[in-house]
């Protein structure tokens, strides 16, 4: 089909929408009231979907037609900004930026550069989702994402950015080892009490060991506690329940206070690795380049 035909009785969907009647719309496309209605006719029978939901006196989107008005609004959002960024690589950046994070890394580690981003560009308005899940970039209309692991295999639509890799140590409140004992070999970690992390699928993350000659093992251990989120796992540990195997990104500051302490300094392990993600279509808008090289200069786990 030709691109022309597809925007065929897109403005008329638009203003209908957004006006919430035929009348309305047609006034402002100063065409008849028939005319729109025929138009958008005419594009519910291309689509093969109901777009309104029509009764004698209101005019509803329907959850199709929600879904397909808010992309073609973001569409032509997204144009309009590729025609400025053409015009003028000066030009300062504004509009609506969707910024997509890992729950807990995201409000501990880059929240506070984004405050500080929202400040130096006052006419960017961020939206910040937080989710553990893998969302899809192009489909979500996510204009950028930290990630923490998955696959490195990503789409030729999507460019990416390393940002290094976690370590995993394996840490307890002081309390907990004044009560169990300070455990000093790897076989004695299964006396102890374990609060592990659970994945968003159900299973449970096993603890990564690292052996004298460098291999890396996996090991499922018995677990006192299972949350499957990492704020609520350190909140276990500090609150004594037993030793856990944190990324030292999450660690960071109870251990330098003394709240959390080391467990075998010598289990240091990799852990996962952590992308910049953003959909290379947007790349040269002026509000994702500004955020691209913020992140990139300050967001380095290693």
């Amino acid at each position: 089909m030709l691109i022309s035909d597809r925007l065929k009785g897109i403005a008329p969907f638009i203003y209908t929408a957004e006006a919430g009647s035929f009348v309305a719309a047609a006034e402002r496309l100063n065409l008849s009231s028939s005319a729109v209605s025929k138009s958008v006719a005419r594009l519910e029978a291309r689509l093969g979907v109901t777009l309104f939901a029509r009764t004698t006196r209101t005019l509803a989107l329907t959850p199709p037609g929600r879904a397909f008005y808010e992309t073609c609004t973001r569409v032509l959002s997204d144009l309009s900004e590729a025609e400025a960024v053409l015009g003028s690589h000066e030009m300062e950046p504004a509009g609506r930026i969707r910024l997509d994070l890992p729950a807990s890394f995201g409000r501990m580690h880059v929240m506070p550069i984004l405050l500080s981003f929202c400040e130096q560009y006052p006419k960017i308005v961020p939206y910040v989702s937080f989710t553990d899940r893998f969302v899809d970039l192009i489909d979500e209309g996510i204009d950028m994402a930290v990630r923490i692991g998955g696959s490195t295999d990503w789409p030729a639509s999507l460019a990416h950015r390393s940002l290094g890799r976690e370590r995993l140590i394996f840490c307890a409140a002081p309390a907990y080892l004044q009560r169990r004992g300070t455990p000093q070999t790897v076989p004695e970690l299964r006396e102890h009490a374990c609060v592990a992390y659970g994945r968003p699928d159900g299973t449970v993350a096993p603890w990564v060991f690292t052996s004298e000659d460098g291999v890396i093992e996996r090991r499922a251990l018995a677990y006192r506690l299972v949350v499957a989120d990492a704020e609520a796992q350190q909140h276990a540990v500090l609150a004594g329940l037993g030793i856990a195997q944190l990324a030292t990104w999450l660690a960071r500051d109870d251990l330098a206070s003394g709240k959390l302490v080391q467990v075998l300094p010598s289990q240091v392990s990799d852990g996962l690795p952590l992308f910049l993600l953003w959909p290379l279509a947007r790349q040269l808008t002026p509000k994702v380049d500004a955020l691209l090289r913020v992140l990139q200069s300050q967001l380095q786990i290693a």
